[in-house]
């Protein structure tokens, strides 16, 4: 199973896996919980892209020397560590899983596969002003909705509306960095710089708080 992992700084990593059929790594890792959560997942294709995400978070946690301390979601959807140290997030897309940990911060992690049709939703989860400055491309597209994506794993909490509360400033189709804020909610004064990477026809944000 390819592994792509960014070290971020001293205190945070980030991996990326490609998802395949069949892995000769096994889950012992996984805590007993997670072990649980696994067997009650049917769906042979989410089955597989539940274990890629937790062997991504598995080869971050290693590229910092933590140890896996196990996962689980928070009533708000948010991935929590076990032991209550450090942040993570997870993400996948079709062919892909990634994850990302930080010691100290709060993280948001995002993958999304580039297609045409997100030109048509846009309506959805952008701005009037983000609209204008958006260049009529499903890259660009992605990019903003993946950045917003990004931006509310970061802040775990749900009733934040990706086109009402988070606003993104301008950036080009070809931007590394995104900046954004959560606006109108208890968060208002939260700002956010999303990093951007691209895989293929795939794009990957992250952004640390």
């Amino acid at each position: 199973m390819q592994t792509k992992i960014e070290k971020i700084d001293s205190s945070s990593a980030l991996a990326v896996k490609i998802i395949e059929g069949q892995t000769s790594q096994t889950l012992d890792f996984l805590s007993f919980r997670e072990k649980l959560s696994y067997a009650n997942i049917s769906h042979p294709e989410k089955k597989k892209e539940w274990a890629t995400a937790r062997f991504a978070i598995y080869d971050a946690l290693k590229a910092l020397k933590v140890p896996y301390p196990g996962f689980f979601k928070d009533e708000h959807g948010k991935s929590q560590s076990m032991n209550s140290q450090g942040y993570v997030s997870l993400t996948h897309t079709p062919g892909y899983a990634a994850a990302i940990f930080h010691r100290e911060q709060p993280v948001g992690i995002d993958m999304d596969l580039i297609r045409e049709k997100i030109l048509k939703i846009g309506f959805r989860f952008l701005d009037t002003s983000e609209v204008d400055f958006l260049e009529k491309d499903p890259t660009h597209y992605t990019m903003a909705w993946s950045a917003k994506e990004s931006i509310f794993k970061c802040q775990g909490k749900r009733g934040v509306s990706f086109r009402e509360n988070i606003l993104l400033e301008p950036f080009e189709i070809d931007a590394l960095k995104i900046k954004g804020k959560i606006r109108g909610t208890d968060f208002a004064d939260h700002h956010y710089t999303v990093e951007v990477r691209r895989l293929e026809n795939v794009i990957l944000t992250y952004t640390i708080w």
